[in-house]
C-alpha cells in the first residue's frame, strides 16, 4: 500500500491540463476562468440615486426647507438640464442625478404641494447617492475561479459577453456490480439502489467538471467492455466498485486487457483501501472503491484535485485546516482516517458511527477529521486537521 500523498503524486503525473476556449456568457456558468478578465465600463455609470425621493443641490436640509420641483429623473430617463439653488426633481431609484444636485430627500421625509416640496420633521441624514464607480470601475479584474451565478451576473454588469474559459473536464461515470438497479427502479431481494455515482456526479459538476453518467456496468466481461466502450472521448474515467481482490472484481483485469498501465493500487487509507489508477488509451483512469462512503471521500481526497490540475489549478491536495475538537476521539490505527465529522461553532464533532456504508452520517457531515497513521488518544480541545466538505 502507497500514502495518500504518493497516491496524489502518482495521480497528478497522470492529469494533463486540458486546452482553453471561448465561451458565450450564457453557458459559462460552472466553468473555470482560465485568465483574468477587466471591466470595460464603470458601474454605475454615474451618480445614481439610491432611494425614490427628490434631488436637491443642498448637502444638508432642514426642516420647513421649501423647494420648486422642476423635472424628473427615471431609471434611462434622466433630467436633461441644472438644478439651481431652491430647486429640486422628482428622482427614482438608479436614476442619475441631475446636474448640481447632491442629495437625495427620501420621499418620506417631505410633503408636496403642487410643484412646491417641504422638509418634514426628523428627516433622514443620509444623502441616499451611490456614487459614480461605487461597484466597480472600468479596468477592475476578476481573477480565474469556477464562475458560479453571482460572477455570470458581475460579467455581464462588466459588459463581458464572451468568457475565456478551461474546457470543463468530460468525466465519465461507471458504477460496477450486479447489486446495483437505477434510483426509481425496483430492486430485487438481493439489490440496492446505485448511489454513488450520482453523487460524484453532482461533485464533479459543481467543481468544473461535466460528468457522464453511463449505464451500470454488470459483473463480467461484456458488460464491462461496453461501458468502457461508451466512455470513449472522456478526459477522466472514473469506475465504482469492482476494484478490490474478490472473484467478481473485474475492473482490474478488464482494464489491464485494454491495455492500461495502472500507477498504483491499494491505498493505506480509510475508507477507500482498494483504489487505483492508470491510462486507459487517452482518458486517465480513477478506479474507487465501491462502499458509499468510500467513493465520495475518495471523491473529495483525490478526484477534485485531479480535476483542479486539469482546469489548470495549482496540482495541491484538497485544502485543510486545523481545528480544536469537540470531545475526546480513541487512538487511530495503520492507515490515515478520513472520519466524517460536523463544524459546529468554532469546533469539530466526530460522529461516533464512522461505517463507510452509511450515507445518512455522510449527508449529516460538513467535514472530514484527518487521523494520521497512529495517531494516538486525542482529548477535547486538541488541535486535528478538517478538510470542509
Amino acid at each position: 500500500m502507497i500514502s495518500v500523498a504518493e497516491a496524489l503524486e502518482a495521480l497528478f503525473a497522470l492529469a494533463d491540463p486540458l486546452p482553453s476556449e471561448t465561451v458565450p456568457l450564457t453557458v459559462a456558468a460552472g466553468c473555470y476562468l482560465c485568465r483574468t478578465v477587466r471591466a470595460s465600463r464603470t458601474q454605475p455609470p454615474f451618480a445614481a440615486s439610491a432611494m425614490d425621493g427628490y434631488a436637491v443641490p443642498d448637502a444638508e436640509v432642514s426642516e420647513g426647507q421649501t423647494y420648486e420641483v422642476i423635472g424628473e429623473s427615471a431609471a434611462g430617463h434622466g433630467f436633461s438640464g441644472r438644478v439651481a439653488d431652491g430647486q429640486a426633481t422628482r428622482i427614482f431609484t438608479g436614476a442619475p442625478m441631475p446636474d448640481g444636485t447632491q442629495r437625495v430627500v427620501i420621499q418620506e421625509d417631505v410633503h408636496r404641494d403642487g410643484d412646491t416640496i417641504t422638509i418634514g420633521p426628523n428627516h433622514d441624514a443620509k444623502t441616499y447617492v451611490r456614487p459614480a464607480g461605487a461597484d466597480f470601475k472600468a479596468g477592475d479584474p476578476l481573477t480565474p475561479r469556477i464562475l458560479s451565478p453571482s460572477d455570470i451576473a458581475l460579467l455581464a454588469a462588466m459588459n463581458i459577453a464572451q468568457v475565456p474559459v478551461t474546457r470543463k473536464p468530460q468525466v465519465a461515470i461507471i458504477a460496477t456490480g450486479d447489486e446495483l438497479v437505477q434510483p426509481g427502479e425496483t430492486p430485487g431481494p438481493d439489490q440496492i439502489i446505485a448511489s454513488n455515482s450520482y453523487g460524484l456526479a453532482a461533485l464533479i459538476a459543481q467543481n468544473g467538471g461535466q460528468p457522464r453518467l453511463l449505464p451500470i456496468a454488470r459483473d463480467n466481461a461484456a458488460s464491462l467492455n461496453l461501458a468502457f466502450d461508451l466512455a470513449q472521448g472522456a478526459d477522466l474515467i472514473v469506475t465504482i466498485g469492482g476494484a478490490s481482490v474478490g472473484d467478481h472484481d473485474l475492473v482490474g483485469n478488464i482494464t489491464a486487457d485494454r491495455g492500461m498501465a495502472r500507477s498504483f493500487y491499494n491505498i493505506a487509507m480509510r475508507p477507500g483501501k482498494p483504489l487505483m489508477a492508470g491510462r486507459l488509451g487517452k482518458a486517465m483512469m480513477i478506479g474507487l472503491p465501491g462502499n458509499p462512503v468510500s467513493a465520495m471521500v475518495c471523491g473529495h481526497v483525490f478526484v477534485l484535485p485531479v480535476l483542479r490540475k486539469m482546469l489548470g489549478l495549482a496540482a495541491t491536495p484538497t485544502l485543510r485546516r486545523q481545528m480544536p475538537l469537540a470531545k475526546k476521539l480513541g487512538p487511530n490505527g495503520p492507515r490515515e482516517h478520513y472520519m466524517r465529522a460536523r463544524i459546529e461553532k468554532d469546533a469539530v464533532t466526530v460522529f461516533d458511527r464512522q461505517d463507510s456504508a452509511l450515507l445518512t452520517v455522510l449527508a449529516a457531515a460538513n467535514a472530514l477529521v484527518v487521523r494520521p497513521p497512529n495517531d494516538g488518544q486525542r482529548k477535547a480541545g486538541d488541535m486535528v486537521d478538517v478538510i470542509a466538505l
